[in-house]
């Protein structure tokens, strides 16, 4: 990428966005040290926007809660991003990709930008890339990130470790759902909303917010924000500006007491120790030595000749 495209990406040129990101997401070396070099220079104009983390269970509305969110986002004369990450399938290895299709008005909307991701299997639904992505994001002008996640499980601290509120959207119906939430989920959230709460649901979903409140109440939370549980209806775009309220009054609360920094600062030390080990892996893959010794290794570990520590340790002594 030429230095003109760099200034094109700054000015929040789409297409230049767009590539950035393409070689980001590359496993080619060649590209993943253009990607590099570009972060690098992106990097003093990052940090400006709200990361947010949506996650919640399949059917709950995930893609039309954030296409109303972010068409009023929009109106507020904010810029959106979404980076919405498609579970890659683990037989074919390809995605679906159709996030542009369930966002249909947020998409063609002029301040917003979607980019469907294939997860790649990565740990939580979250592409290994997503951290820099929003980098790239952020310094081509988006005020606002949205990432949506794949689904509701432990793995999920790896999304809520890279944004500033991670939010859990749920449906009407307390009880059987509650058991259902792993505890983990409910003490990274900073908002549980009950999505879906109109019509016949409206009764349900205050019923609902009880429950989750009590819940939640019972749980320890470290910071200074208490988590809240809301209502909405994404469909009948019900309530969207009280949840956008709840996070500008998170936000404003965070930078007030020195959390917001602190909290980032945290964020990046521990994508730096990731990348280490995931660095570390790659070298280990790569090493001759390691190659050659690892099928040997393998059937003596598998017919219990040797340790799995004995052979591990080989490994590392061969490094």
């Amino acid at each position: 990428m030429t230095a003109f495209d760099l200034e094109k990406l700054l000015s929040g040129n789409r297409r230049a966005l767009a590539k950035a990101i393409t070689l980001v997401e590359s496993k080619l070396p060649a590209h993943r040290e253009q990607a590099q070099d570009i972060l690098e220079q992106v990097l003093p104009h990052s940090g400006n926007s709200m990361r947010v983390g949506i996650t919640g269970v399949p059917g709950v509305g995930k893609s039309t809660f954030i296409e109303a969110f972010g068409l009023y986002l929009i109106e507020q004369g904010k810029r959106v991003a979404v980076l919405a990450v498609d579970p890659s399938s683990p037989i074919a290895g390809g995605s679906i990709l159709g996030d542009k299709t369930r966002m249909e008005h947020l998409s063609r909307a002029e301040g917003a930008y979607i980019r469907p991701s294939p997860s790649e299997g990565a740990l939580g639904g979250v592409a290994q890339k997503t951290r820099e992505t929003m980098l790239l994001c952020e310094a081509a002008g988006y005020d606002v990130i949205l990432v949506e996640t794949v689904g509701v499980g432990q793995s999920e601290y790896q999304v809520a470790g890279m944004v500033d509120f991670f939010m859990v959207l749920m449906l009407p119906g307390g009880g059987d759902e509650l058991q259902g939430i792993k505890k983990g989920i409910m003490e990274l959230a900073d908002a549980l909303v009950i999505n879906k709460a109109d019509g016949d649901s409206e009764r349900l979903a205050m019923l609902t917010r009880q429950q989750y409140t009590s819940a939640m109440n019972l749980l320890r939370h470290t910071s200074f924000w208490t988590p809240r549980v809301m209502t909405c209806s994404a469909l009948k775009n019900l309530h969207i500006d009280a949840v956008w309220g709840m996070l500008v009054d998170y936000y404003l609360q965070a930078q007030d007491n020195g959390w917001f920094t602190e909290k980032r600062a945290k964020q990046n030390r521990d994508w730096m120790h990731q990348l280490v080990q995931e660095m570390l892996l790659l070298k280990l893959r790569g090493n001759p030595e390691v190659r050659r010794m690892l099928p040997e290794l393998e059937q003596g570990v598998a017919s219990a000749q040797i340790t799995a520590y004995a052979a591990a340790k080989q490994i590392i002594d061969a490094l």
